[in-house]
């Protein structure tokens, strides 16, 4: 079976924790340095994940600020 892409591993873990209640709406998620320090990637498929959750509504993402979990994530 071939490896996941990255960015869908990390898109995959932050929905799970948002499913689990591990991350609440209004939660904000690790910085992108952060995240790739976790995930041992570089910025870029971090950035991409972080964009597909918020065009899917998982996050809110706010320039300077960072990235939160919305309001009312699809369940």
């Amino acid at each position: 079976m071939p490896r996941q892409p990255l960015y869908e591993q990390v898109i995959a873990d932050v929905i799970a924790s948002i499913k689990s209640g591990a991350l609440q709406p209004g939660d904000k998620l690790p910085s992108i340095s952060e995240l790739c320090e976790q995930y041992k990637a570089s910025p870029t498929p971090i950035r991409l994940a972080l964009r597909l959750l918020d065009e899917r509504g998982w996050i809110e993402v706010h320039q300077g600020k960072g990235s939160f979990v919305a309001k009312n994530p699809p369940r």
